[in-house]
């Protein structure tokens, strides 16, 4: 069977259904774009990550990679294996002192954890097929200029870069995880050299 190779392309709040989040799987080879819609929970699981967060305490995910780590125990590839009724099935393949083996989970549980343990994701051409959407680049740069149109904006705009890092404290210490990557994101182009908001 031959296994696709994913990379995880970003997440959006789901525009179907209230309370969820888009995430969105890509082949490293080719155009093909998979959604996954997922819960707020998992959503942000995977954003802590994607943006370098740190919790102030280890959340379920993070609990879970310590104890793995704790007993030698490696998560070696997170496998989509299947869609069907609407629900992607995916498994954690493991290695350990006691060999190889599979453990089923849910594919956001699964992505959330793979990318705790830099390990990668596949799925089959099958569920590519039933699933993929191909992409035009040249929509994807339309909607990339008019985000940052829209980050040029900020509502953090004046704020100083003390203040942004006390807003980004408190919003890490509350668990606020999308505006606390929101904050981090505007302090991040203050830094760069040459930019608007750069203070004198």
């Amino acid at each position: 069977m031959k296994k696709i190779r994913l990379k995880i392309l970003g997440l959006s709040y789901s525009q179907d259904q209230s309370g969820a989040y888009a995430l969105v799987l890509a082949e490293t080879d080719g155009n093909r774009r998979i959604p996954i819609i997922i819960g707020a929970v998992e959503a942000q699981a995977i954003a802590i990550n994607l943006e370098g967060l740190k919790p102030p305490r280890p959340l379920t995910h993070d609990l879970f990679t310590t104890v793995l780590s704790t007993y030698s125990i490696q998560i070696t590839e997170v496998f989509i294996h299947a869609f069907e009724e609407g629900i992607f099935y995916a498994e954690m393949k493991l290695s350990g002192d006691k060999g190889n083996f599979n453990i089923d989970s849910r594919t956001s549980d699964a992505i959330a954890l793979a990318l705790r343990c830099n390990c990668p994701i596949y799925t089959t051409e099958e569920v590519m097929g039933q699933t993929g959407i191909l992409i035009d680049f040249e929509d994807t740069e339309e909607d990339s200029t008019l985000e940052e149109e829209l980050d040029e904006h900020s509502v953090y705009d004046e704020y100083t870069v003390d203040e942004l890092n006390e807003l980004l404290s408190k919003a890490i210490h509350d668990e606020e995880y999308e505006k606390a990557s929101v904050i981090r994101d505007e302090i991040s182009k203050r830094e760069t050299p040459g930019t608007p908001n750069e203070e004198a």
